[in-house]
């Protein structure tokens, strides 16, 4: 059976794949009583607000590129090229527009958002699309987070009139901000500015779970669903609220919603084994518990965490095949490669375990695992 370690909350940088719902459930799984009010303010008009500091931008110091280069061009050569304004990919939090071009860093769905802000000062018309890629998994405490992907194309309004072919290169730019992306081509399908929203609510509201801000992450999944009722994964994410919150007949009531609309999502399917654990439902929840094993027979991190099992027990060799069974399933998450390396040390194995921190630290996602695994390599050296 299903080892279940704990809620599971898809942190989502774009929409889901399944049809929407067309209208809101009537608001029936609110319940605004229980909550104290937000601490953050929680208006979708901030996400992709212009500041002062950034129309200057645009005019003072790239106005004479975006001319010599054309406008989106010039745009994306400005934001992302070493030499210039420098950003950084960081999945500590998903910023608005403003926050993110103050910090001069954001994770995918914050350097979208940006990107888009600055298009349309510009004129530029915004596309936004939802990429088809495996879910990348990362772990928060006991939070498991699944992050999926989004990119956006910019389309110039302001083109010759004798083009006829207005999807030439140099007519439209599609930008995709994933570490791991580079030169590859994905495939996906459009979704609106009103998904683009939730999608930046329900992640505000994962990472509130996360800082044990339950009360700010039920105003998050909240406004995410009001935004855009078709967005199945704000309601998983409300389940999950409610479940903190220790409300489990709410819990279980949007939880069956989500699970109405995807039968098979195994999101919805962990988080209901739960809470119908705690409701003392266990033949349902065991009925739950055996479809989500064949949906699932090897969950994220279930490699993983025995071979961390073993590390604890001194069996250095089998944590070293767990991991490394792990790391091909997801080659690219930075911790699974930080633990394999670590395994290889205490094996005395020096050179596949440098090989292994340097991916950590090429993969990593935060300043702060980048200083770590810096270090460490450092101390390798």
């Amino acid at each position: 059976m299903r080892m279940l370690l704990g809620i599971v909350v898809l942190l989502l940088l774009h929409g889901c794949a399944s049809a929407p719902p067309a209208v809101a459930p009537d608001n029936a799984y609110f319940r605004d009583e229980l909550f104290a009010p937000a601490s953050d303010r929680i208006d979708a008009n901030d996400v992709f607000a212009m500041t002062p500091e950034m129309r200057r931008y645009l005019k003072r110091e790239i106005g004479r590129q975006l001319e010599g280069k054309g406008w989106h061009r010039g745009l994306v050569d400005a934001l992302y090229n070493d030499g210039q304004l420098k950003l950084q990919y960081d999945s500590d939090m998903t910023r608005t527009a403003a926050q993110a071009f103050e910090a001069r860093s954001g994770n995918c769905l914050s350097l979208v958002i940006m990107t888009a802000a600055f298009a349309r000062e510009l004129g530029l018309a915004v596309h936004f699309k939802r990429v088809f890629s495996d879910d990348a998994w990362s772990r928060v405490g006991e939070l498991q987070v699944a992050s999926t992907h989004v990119n956006v194309t910019l389309v110039s309004t302001k083109h010759d009139v004798r083009i006829i072919a207005r999807e030439r290169d140099w007519d439209q730019l599609t930008i995709d901000f994933m570490p791991t992306a580079r030169g590859r081509i994905y495939r996906g399908y459009a979704i609106s500015e009103a998904t683009v929203v939730a999608m930046f609510m329900n992640n505000r509201a994962a990472e509130s779970i996360a800082q044990g801000r339950v009360d700010d992450a039920y105003w998050w999944a909240r406004a995410a669903i009001v935004q855009d009722p078709g967005f199945v994964a704000a309601y998983n994410t409300l389940g999950v609220v409610y479940h903190r919150k220790g409300r489990l007949a709410e819990a279980q009531r949007v939880l069956a919603y989500v699970l109405e609309r995807e039968a098979d999502n195994t999101f919805a399917l962990s988080n209901q084994v739960l809470v119908l654990q705690g409701l003392g439902r266990q033949p349902e929840a065991a009925v739950l518990a055996e479809r989500l094993a064949k949906l699932e027979p090897h969950p994220p991190f279930f490699f993983f965490d025995r071979g961390r099992e073993a590390m604890k027990a001194g069996d250095y060799a089998a944590a070293r095949d767990l991991f490394t069974r792990e790391v091909q399933r997801d080659a690219e998450y930075h911790e699974f490669h930080f633990w394999l390396a670590a395994a290889h040390i205490a094996l005395g194995e020096a050179v596949p375990a440098r090989k292994h921190l340097e991916i950590a630290l090429r993969n990593s996602t935060t300043r702060t695992d980048r200083d770590i695994y810096a270090a460490k390599l450092d101390r390798m050296r």
